[in-house]
């Protein structure tokens, strides 16, 4: 039957992606990796993304922080040759507050890092219950 010109079908509006509800499927996920099918994949990609996504973050953040140290140098030169208990400044904030700053973003990034991979295991493991 071929609906006339004024009939329409009913719109329907999804709000949400309900990823705690259960769905029909007889195969687990796992199995689609295994596999490396299509949907395998789509799933390895978003993993990829989201971890790809964290690293280039964790890299922007170092490089805006080493990179903006010589800009600050540059356009206010008093910083040069201002010294904190007889340390240059620049001496100070290299050799010494680099290394805690690099390690708080190292376990940062780990930390999320495992909470991405805990979430697609989470995903994949649910697929397993089915």
């Amino acid at each position: 039957m071929v609906p006339e010109r004024g009939d329409t079908p009913a719109r329907v509006r999804v709000t949400s992606s309900r990823r705690g509800a259960r769905t029909a499927r007889t195969r687990p996920l796992s199995t689609d990796l295994d596999e490396q099918t299509e949907l395998g994949d789509v799933y390895l990609d978003g993993l990829r993304r989201a971890q790809l996504r964290l690293g280039l973050t964790v890299l922007g953040l170092m490089v805006l922080a080493l990179g903006g140290f010589p800009v600050l140098l540059s356009l206010i030169p008093s910083t040069r040759t201002m010294t904190l208990a007889g340390i240059p400044l620049p001496w100070l904030v290299l050799g010494v507050l680099v290394y805690p700053a690099a390690w708080l973003l190292a376990r940062g990034y780990v930390r999320q890092a495992e909470r991405i991979e805990a979430e697609f295991a989470d995903i994949i493991g649910a697929g397993r219950d089915v």
